[in-house]
């Protein structure tokens, strides 16, 4: 028997198809229902009503449950499906075409004919959710149109906490036939868990702008709008002169309530959300930012409406705003956190007392509790999670759902670096920035997650796993981006990791604080700074008043001294280490790139010559 997409609507869902009016959306779908062969259609308008439908059928369906407060709920993965397959996601590439040994890929014709055979019955016996979103906010210059096919409501269900909502906005495209297309089956379920991990695939075709992701739920892997369409709009965004970036996005407040617009690149552990969550500023964003030009200047939007954070160390000391809209009446999505015996969900580094029993991601759970390797089992996953949306938060800028974004008055690449760079640094200019602080940026692993403390991982932008196309354009793409605007945002680097000999770290968890600050005010022209062979460093006298005026504690010059020291030998370090990944494995390296390394080398080296190895930052003059 033939299959046929209208047979498994019924006339209200029918209609919701028909008034959109698109024959590119409505073959797509068909192509899918018909492959994957649901027994039933659910077209979202993203009415009250339809969105309502969904959050029930995840209930329902067993894929969460309720805890706790009123409008929680929990979500378990299969125990070994807890965070990104980075093995089996990869880009469908036409024959002869490669992006180089650091981005993963996969003959196209061949990826795309197994994919296919996964996905045929699929979802036999099973609803179909169709979501339409819009990529940033709707109406806008930012804007990117978006379909989901999933058979998780689940997924359905945390995508409509993290986008903003697309029907009406599909209706009016100026091409019916730009949009991003995923495309996701759960697979065969096991005590409500996908089963089949060894068929989990998560591929992305570039040239039809489609993502299929099959055998898993993690919402890493499925919730298609996140990590796998900021692949997709990085490719697009390469060949419309525009950026999509794995950026916070964060409003600074200054002096006579001015406020000044920040972007800033961390990769994971290096203080990315901590950052934006800064206690006396304004949160636009916490992940993903896409960047344009708008009447002359750079301006900036979050492409999402929510935050799929991780919940490890959440706890109210740290993390004060989040932590109160964890504990208040409200939506939110735990996933693979435990559930004590009061309902009440529990995770690593909440700070209260270690629960004695409880359910996670592993059944039932107790201290001591060991996986079928002879692994203990912690109370959650370190990889748990939590999905809300970010109007729940106390901190969140007026202005964060403006259809011109916001303008980027400073940009700040951060990562974690135990020996070799100073706290604070703004860079010379636009070129010596991208290069020297986002094109170099680096973090050391943690042996919690690695195995070996202290190994540096090469991760320019914090965009090396998202990258859709060769290193050496994405850094010619940032170069030419800023050189198009008359004043491009000042560029930063933080490290909040640095150690003294002993071990122990040289700067406090708060003291970001004063760094977000004195950026404000040297984005303002309102500070001076000392220039040193690396950049631009704050004066003493400059942190020692924001230290008493933000923090109300005292900075001594001797701490000062030991965290801005230049270490000049491991900087030339450094140099040698990216120039080598450079020459080795990235064939299409500018050589701008190579230019500005060696000059940064000669400048160390004179300096050094001049005054050692390590060299207080009151050796330098005041620029």
């Amino acid at each position: 028997m033939e299959i046929n997409l209208k047979d498994k609507m019924d006339e209200k869902n029918l209609k919701k198809l028909v008034s959109l009016r698109n024959n590119h959306f409505e073959k797509f779908i068909e192509k899918y229902v018909i492959l994957c062969n649901p027994d039933r259609v659910f077209l979202c308008d993203d009415s009250p009503e339809d969105v309502q439908y969904i959050r029930e059928k995840a209930i329902v369906n067993g894929e969460e449950r309720k805890i706790g407060l009123e409008g929680q709920t929990v979500h378990f993965d299969n125990y070994y499906d807890q965070g990104r397959d980075v093995k089996n996601t990869l880009y469908l590439l036409p024959e002869g075409v490669n992006f180089g040994p650091h981005i993963e890929a996969t003959e196209r014709e061949k990826g795309l004919k197994e994919i296919h055979e996964i996905l045929k019955n699929i979802m036999k016996g099973r609803e179909v959710y169709i979501r339409l979103f819009c990529l940033g906010p709707v109406n806008s210059p930012f804007s990117i149109s978006a379909v989901q096919i999933t058979d998780s409501a689940y997924v359905a269900h945390s995508e409509d906490l993290l986008y903003r909502g697309g029907y009406e906005q599909f209706k009016n495209l100026k091409n019916p036939a730009d949009f991003f297309k995923f495309v996701h089956s759960e697979g065969e379920l096991e005590n409500s868990v996908s089963k089949n991990l060894d068929k989990r695939r998560i591929y992305m075709d570039l040239i039809d702008n489609t993502v299929y992701s099959t055998n898993t739920q993690y919402g890493g892997n499925t919730i298609g709008l996140k990590k796998l369409a900021m692949r997709l709009a990085i490719n697009k965004a390469s060949k419309e002169d525009w950026l999509t970036e794995h950026m916070l996005v964060m409003g600074v407040n200054g002096p006579d309530k001015r406020k000044t617009y920040f972007t800033g690149a961390f990769p994971s552990a290096c203080g990315k959300t901590s950052t934006a969550m800064l206690p006396g500023e304004n949160i636009i964003g916490d992940d993903i930012a896409y960047l344009r030009i708008i009447d002359g200047e750079i301006r900036t939007v979050n492409v999402e409406k929510g935050i799929f954070g991780i919940i490890k160390d959440v706890n109210p000391i740290d993390d004060p705003l989040i932590w109160e809209v964890l504990n208040t009446p409200g939506e939110v999505i735990f996933s693979n956190v435990l559930i004590d015996k009061n309902n009440i969900p529990r995770w690593q580094g909440d700070g209260r007392e270690m629960p004695s029993a409880g359910i996670n991601h592993s059944g039932e759970w107790f201290p001591g509790k060991k996986d079928k390797e002879g692994k203990a089992i912690p109370l959650s996953h370190s990889n748990a999670r939590y999905t809300l949306s970010i109007d729940r938060l106390g901190n969140l800028d007026q202005v964060y759902n403006d259809p011109r974004g916001v303008p980027v008055s400073g940009i700040i690449y951060g990562g974690r670096d135990s020996d070799t760079s100073v706290p604070l640094q703004q860079s010379f200019d636009w070129e010596h920035g991208i290069i020297t602080k986002g094109a170099m940026l680096e973090s050391e692993t943690t042996s919690a997650t690695i195995g070996a403390e202290g190994v540096r991982k090469f991760n320019l932008m914090s965009n090396i796993e998202f990258l859709s196309y060769t290193i050496g354009e994405y850094i010619k793409n940032n170069l030419n981006f800023g050189k198009r605007v008359k004043n491009p945002p000042l560029i930063f680097s933080v490290n909040y990791f640095l150690k003294n000999k002993d071990g122990n770290y040289l700067n406090t968890m708060e003291d970001k604080r004063v760094w977000i600050k004195w950026m404000e005010l040297r984005v303002r022209g309102d500070v001076k700074a000392i220039k040193t062979p690396g950049g631009y460093i704050p004066e003493y006298k400059d942190l020692k008043e924001l230290f008493k005026e933000v923090l109300h504690k005292d900075y001594k010059e001797e701490e000062y001294i030991e965290q801005f020291t230049i270490r000049v030998p491991q900087l030339l370090t450094k140099l040698d280490r990216m120039e080598k990944i450079y020459k080795l494995d990235v064939s299409d390296t500018p050589d701008i790139l190579f230019q500005v390394l060696e000059e940064e080398r000669e400048r160390l080296k004179a300096v050094q010559r001049e005054k050692g190895d390590y060299i207080s930052p009151v050796e330098f003059k005041e620029r």
